[in-house]
């Protein structure tokens, strides 16, 4: 028990226990055996990794460091990632399963699954505890697949909204990614190994195989990496690296992050996988570098690596280290997982699609809800006879990005579908074409309008084919000579026909703005439901609309959830991760052709701050249908954290949800900065009170020093507030205290 690692490895390596026999013999049994065992507390998961490595031939120990299949399939990945899960390391002969890998963001990519709302929608919840139930629900589906590793856990912070892929992520505070992707992780782990994305500082789509970023230590350790390190300290069992390069290293040969960071400075045990087919960059250096397995299939290490260990170029101990890691992780996971074996019937049950429904109901952002007449024209009133829906986006599936988290679900309800279910006794009024007159002439027949708009899979999403990928890595005849050139020009002209990337604008289409306009003047009684992952710019049209949802990516039941939102039988609780600006300019500047960039301490909420710029709708907004309000009674905070105490009142005739906010700012800065510190929904019945507790991070209030890697706090006036989102004013905000002696002579 406890041995020190060179010492494992040496045993590992031992001739007398790798003899032939030993490294030849069949006995598919041994691997659940040796789960068993540890199960028992018979052998530990390092014991129990090294009995597994005295049993392999070389060939099968290099077998661990890279996918199975032949790369052939290349072409076919697309297809056969929607089939079955793509295995690395597995030896039938010795009963050793493999990393059996399924995508999964927003839910199981193998058949069809449940379509949960997209993940910046979940964030949009602000509740952790929904998140782990999504995580435990896509953990079973991914089990009942046949996959025991789900790279389901997303957490690269949203650094500008036309970010193709920033409806993978949690937003852009790094407090909120760390709760909902610990919570993800937490979820999935009961029943599948959980992998965490994309490490790291990958915030954009179309330059991703090329792009380099650059950041200095402050804005790295503080900014883009402690929700990684969160998500490590919730038990995450894998890490999978960016493809990006950040300070001039690909992430897959970048051991100052793999090694000196993740490992030595976070303590992180499990195993480290490229990114799919084109994140190696070196057979060797990267795996010396740290990352365990090249995936998902046999490329570069298949062709360097055998030569490299029997040569001597590449060490033993560095083979074995990593396929210790991987053994020791896999063991231990399906040791302590849940034992019960999920059936195919958990996929899409009926149970899985009420959590979807009820997440995609919890996400929704109600921004805008005024007086029209004497009463908010929402939730829509019961004495409406004829409804108007209308908008390119009303009746289609449209449930996120077609890249490699498309999830293909038995049936999806449109926000059409879900009217006319929920209001059966209302007359649904559609246009019979798509042209905004046709749209304000039905407007005008009805009692309410509603306006479904946004973006699709066309508008932005995974960048699946780029014109810089690295083809030398599908073979060597590619890395020089006559083929690597027409390669090169044939993925570079492909990759100007594929639906998704980055953004370019985030603005809507100008025929959906078109269609705002129109509408609203037919019916000033007009709702615009905003569909898409991230931020959309509304200043155009928003002064002349009364009601305002963002909807989000929602899922499978959507449309049923929106209908929900509408009618008032469920509490638009949503919240946004991001902060919505008054215009693009106020953000960092965003060039989706960049081969460099450089990564700061200010973006989104953060910047509008610090240059003095008002949101159109701040981080944190959102409203309900009821009246709610909240008052800081007490906290306690030093460097490992602490707590709030805040009253919460419904001061409404029904029942209603807030999300409490705890922002600390440095006051002794010209222009105070907010900084989430914690947060915690609640929901409180009409004209009721109570006190929550909200946890909070010290995290943003501390700095990390370069050289001698040690936190401490950042020096200032630092307060702190309770508030319903991101605060513009800090009237009212108390000293944030920094021990618990102190908070009590305060409290005298």
């Amino acid at each position: 028990m406890g041995m020190r690692a060179e010492d494992r490895a040496a045993r590992a390596d031992d001739p007398a226990d790798r003899t032939a026999s030993n490294r030849t013999a069949s006995d598919p049994a041994l691997y659940d055996q040796i789960v068993g065992a540890v199960r028992a507390g018979e052998l530990d998961a390092d014991e129990a990794a090294d009995l597994l490595i005295a049993r392999l031939t070389d060939a099968e120990l290099l077998g661990m460091l890279d996918g199975d299949s032949p790369r052939r399939l290349l072409p076919f990945i697309p297809l056969l990632l929607g089939r079955r899960p793509f295995v690395a390391g597995e030896v039938p002969r010795l009963g050793i399963p493999g990393i059996r890998f399924s995508d999964g963001a927003r839910g199981v990519v193998i058949g069809s699954s449940t379509a949960f709302p997209v993940t910046m929608a979940r964030a949009a919840t602000w509740n952790p505890a929904l998140e782990a139930e999504v995580g435990h629900a896509i953990g079973l589906e991914t089990r009942a697949r046949g996959a025991n590793y789900s790279a389901s856990v997303c957490v690269n912070l949203l650094r500008h909204p036309a970010w193709g892929r920033a409806q993978e992520c949690y937003g852009e505070d790094s407090v909120l990614t760390s709760r909902m992707g610990s919570a993800m992780t937490r979820g999935l782990r009961a029943n599948v190994m959980a992998c965490v994305k994309h490490f790291a500082l990958n915030s954009m789509e179309n330059e991703r195989f090329e792009v380099d970023v650059s950041v200095d230590d402050h804005a790295l350790h503080e900014v883009y990496l402690p929700h990684f390190k969160a998500v490590v300290d919730a038990g995450v069992d894998s890490v999978m690296t960016a493809y990006n390069s950040v300070r001039g290293e690909y992430m897959d040969v970048n051991a100052p992050l793999l090694t000196d960071v993740l490992r030595n400075e976070w303590g992180f045990s499990g195993f480290v996988t490229s990114d799919w087919v084109f994140g190696t960059h070196h057979a060797v250096a990267s795996l010396r570098a740290g990352m365990d397995v090249e995936m998902p299939l046999r490329l570069l290490r298949a062709r360097e690596l055998p030569n490299a260990l029997r040569s001597g170029v590449l060490e033993r101990s560095t083979v074995l280290q990593s396929a210790h890691r991987i053994l020791r992780t896999t063991v231990l996971h399906a040791a302590t997982r849940d034992e019960s074996e999920p059936g195919t019937e958990v996929v899409a049950s009926p149970a899985h699609r009420d959590l979807a429904r009820r997440v995609a109901a919890e996400s929704i952002v109600l921004l805008k809800n005024e007086l029209v007449g004497d009463a908010p024209l929402l939730p829509l009133d019961s004495s409406i006879r004829r409804l108007a829906v209308v908008g390119r986006l009303a009746a289609r599936e449209n449930i996120g990005d077609h890249g490699s988290s498309r999830v293909r679900p038995p049936s999806t309800v449109s926000p059409l579908d879900g009217l006319r279910e929920a209001l059966p006794d209302v007359e649904i009024l559609t246009p019979s074409r798509s042209d905004a007159r046709a749209a304000a002439g039905v407007a005008a027949e009805a009692d309410i309008a509603v306006v479904v708009v946004g973006l699709d899979e066309h508008d932005e999403g995974e960048s699946v084919i780029n014109g810089g990928v690295e083809v030398g890595v599908l073979s060597g005849a590619f890395r020089s000579g006559p083929l690597r050139a027409p390669l090169v020009a044939l993925a570079h002209l492909a990759s100007q026909f594929v639906r998704g990337g980055d953004r370019s604008s985030i603005d809507l289409r100008p025929a959906d703005v078109q269609l705002i306009r129109a509408v609203s003047a037919a019916n000033p009684r007009t709702v615009v439901v905003l569909i898409g992952g991230s931020a959309i710019m509304v200043e155009a049209w928003r002064d002349r609309v009364p009601a305002l949802l963002m909807a989000w990516y929602g899922g499978m039941e959507g449309g049923h959830a929106l209908a929900d939102v509408l009618t008032g039988a469920a509490e638009p609780s949503g919240r946004l991760p991001f902060v919505i600006p008054t215009d693009v300019r106020h953000l960092p500047a965003f060039d989706s052709t960049a081969k460099s960039v450089v990564y700061d301490d200010r973006w989104g909420q953060r910047k509008l701050d610090a240059d003095g710029h008002s949101a159109a709708f701040p981080f944190g907004f959102g409203l309900g249908y009821t009246s709610i309000e909240h008052t800081l009674l007490d906290h306690r905070f030093d460097e490992a954290g602490g707590s709030a105490r805040v009253s919460v009142r419904n001061t409404g005739d029904r029942e209603g949800s807030i999300v409490v906010q705890l922002y600390a700012a440095d006051l002794s800065l010209e222009r105070p900065v907010s900084r989430l510190l914690g947060f915690q929904k609640v929901t409180v019945p009409a004209q009721a009170e109570t006190v929550v507790e909200v946890a909070l991070d010290a995290g943003p209030t501390l700095q990390r020093d370069p050289r001698t890697h040690q936190w401490s706090p950042r020096p200032g006036n630092w307060v702190v507030l309770a508030a319903q989102h991101s605060p513009s004013s800090w009237d009212g905000a108390r000293p944030l205290r920094r021990t618990a002696v102190q908070d009590e002579a305060l409290d005298d």
